[in-house]
């Protein structure tokens, strides 16, 4: 009789609590940063520049921690009512639930009589928990964490956003649009194929797309700048 060998899996969804948090602080950083300072550069000095660039990390990092802490924990309260209403509804009407589950396991291929026993088996162990995985689509893996969303995105905010500020550091004046721009797209690529190898995606696609519009956004506010001829 063959054996069969069992093997841990790890599945790169488990990565997606932090992952998008991180991507997009870090893809944010550079991007905001990098386009108000490529703005400002066309219209000020090198000071004014460098002022305008900190005030944009520490804004922009207090905004991506406060806007992914707000919006993650409406998510998390609405899992949280969801579960309350599913306990509530397994403490009144029990017999009711576990059709419902079997009905679940029939509608993805199982007989009826199966789908009613791995239902009945389910349900002994943890009900609220297969419940909110079959019916909510509440996991473990996908289960809203506020504080760690928000810690996340203000980190590599930060650390995208010190990039830019980098390339003013150890640029001449009269380069710092060009360098900047042209080191900050390198960064955003970078990210791009970071984000998508952890992710699992294709890296070419994702490199392309975040390159494309990190030069958009970067253009569009350089002409800004030149046209008004101040900070922007």
């Amino acid at each position: 009789m063959a054996r069969i060998h069992l093997h841990p899996e790890h599945h790169l969804v488990t990565r997606i609590g932090w992952l998008r948090a991180a991507v997009l602080g870090a893809n944010d950083g550079i991007l905001s940063t990098a386009s108000l300072i490529v703005g400002v550069a066309a219209a000020a000095t090198k000071n004014a520049v460098l002022v305008a660039g900190v005030a944009g990390l520490v804004a922009g990092a207090m905004s991506m921690a406060t806007g992914e802490y707000v919006s993650v924990s409406s998510q998390s309260d609405t899992e949280q009512a969801d579960l309350t209403r599913e306990r509530n509804e397994l403490r009144d009407n029990v017999e009711f639930e576990k059709e419902e589950l079997a009905q679940i396991y029939v509608k993805r291929g199982l007989e009826l009589p199966l789908a009613r026993k791995v239902a009945q088996q389910l349900m002994a162990k943890d009900a609220l928990t297969v419940h909110a995985r079959e019916e909510l689509g509440i996991s473990e893996i996908t289960t809203a964490r506020p504080v760690q969303a928000a810690l996340t995105s203000a980190l590599t905010f930060s650390v995208g956003a010190a990039f830019p500020l980098l390339m003013v550091v150890i640029s001449p004046i009269g380069a710092i649009v060009p360098i900047v721009s042209a080191a900050s797209l390198g960064f955003l690529a970078l990210l791009g194929a970071i984000g998508a190898r952890a992710g699992g995606a294709n890296v070419l696609r994702a490199t392309a797309r975040v390159t494309f519009w990190g030069a958009l956004a970067m253009a569009l506010t350089a002409g800004i700048g030149k046209v008004f001829g101040t900070v922007v």
